[in-house]
């Protein structure tokens, strides 16, 4: 197969339409750059060049061959710039997934920056409310960063990038509403929006009231995170949920739990991150998750 260095000294040659100028532009030798275009003509197995007193001119062969020579030195000099945008975080492509609770509140903002600050980024993203599955990302070379609440098994790299505080929604006028914060042994017995099978939320929800010593009477079950407060506002019962999914706007209550009750959010990276992954993670953790104003009054004044 020719070399791009051979490549480099045809094009030279028909640039210059001299072996000496090309030698010259290459800050290379004559004999080098001779050995390198005779090199090519055996691989070509025909002649390129025609020599002349005053110089070299191309072949019909070597014409068309420069065509292509052009093209190829141009592919590998991209390939480079490719390489070192991504390798600066300049450029390139990255490919997000995440819980489906955390699109709005952790990534949107964020990939709302990169959108505007780094176009030649092009970024992907991919939800799920199934934590094997976004595993299953990682370990099928699917995803670059992987957005999970924590804690994360060992064999993954992760790094943790905010906490988010699990709260209490329900009726303006629940009982439960009428209280500054809510304790967990206030949701035994209680009426419980719960979550679906399909909504990891559901299993880590179940863990933690049992480990509590509560038991909460499921009145209906969601697969969407968000969907459980407005639910709650909506009268059919109480929720439990992070405060990530609870939106602008929100018609219900919302009250801390006593003690406060907190969970992190890792981002999970296939070995060690790259570049891009890296400074992407980095902006994740400065932003952390913003909280509606009007959410956190609540949160506040029942403080």
């Amino acid at each position: 197969m020719a070399s791009l260095r051979a490549l480099e000294c045809l094009v030279a040659v028909a640039d210059t339409g001299s072996i000496t100028r090309a030698a010259r532009l290459l800050h290379s030798s004559q004999p080098a750059i001779s050995h390198q275009l005779a090199g090519l003509e055996r691989e070509a197995r025909t002649e390129l060049l025609r020599r002349e007193p005053r110089g070299v001119k191309l072949t019909p062969a070597g014409r068309a061959a420069v065509v292509d020579a052009r093209r190829a030195i141009e592919a590998a000099a991209s390939a480079v710039r490719s390489a070192r945008a991504v390798g600066e975080a300049t450029g390139g492509a990255l490919r997000l997934a995440c819980a489906q609770s955390l699109t709005v509140p952790l990534l949107a903002p964020v990939i709302r920056d990169w959108h505007r600050r780094q176009p030649e980024v092009a970024i992907s993203l991919r939800e799920s409310a199934v934590p094997g599955e976004l595993f299953g990302f990682i370990e099928a070379d699917e995803a670059d960063v992987v957005l999970v609440p924590g804690p994360v098994a060992e064999r993954f790299t992760s790094t943790v990038v905010a906490e988010e505080e699990i709260v209490l929604t329900a009726p303006k006028d629940h009982r439960l509403a009428e209280q500054s914060s809510v304790k967990l042994g206030d949701l035994d017995g209680e009426r419980l929006i719960h979550f679906a099978p399909d909504n990891g939320l559901g299993s880590w929800l179940d863990w933690s009231l049992s480990r509590a010593g509560v038991r909460p009477e499921p009145v209906m079950r969601t697969s969407v995170t968000t969907a459980a407060p407005q639910l709650a506002a909506a009268g059919l019962g109480a929720a439990v949920t992070p405060v990530s999914a609870v939106s602008a706007g929100f018609l219900g209550a919302v009250r801390s739990f006593s003690p406060r009750w907190t969970r992190q959010l890792v981002a999970v990276t296939p070995g060690g991150a790259d570049p891009l992954a890296t400074r992407f993670i980095a902006n994740l953790r400065a932003r952390g998750v913003r909280v509606p104003r009007d959410v956190q009054a609540q949160l506040t004044k029942a403080r």
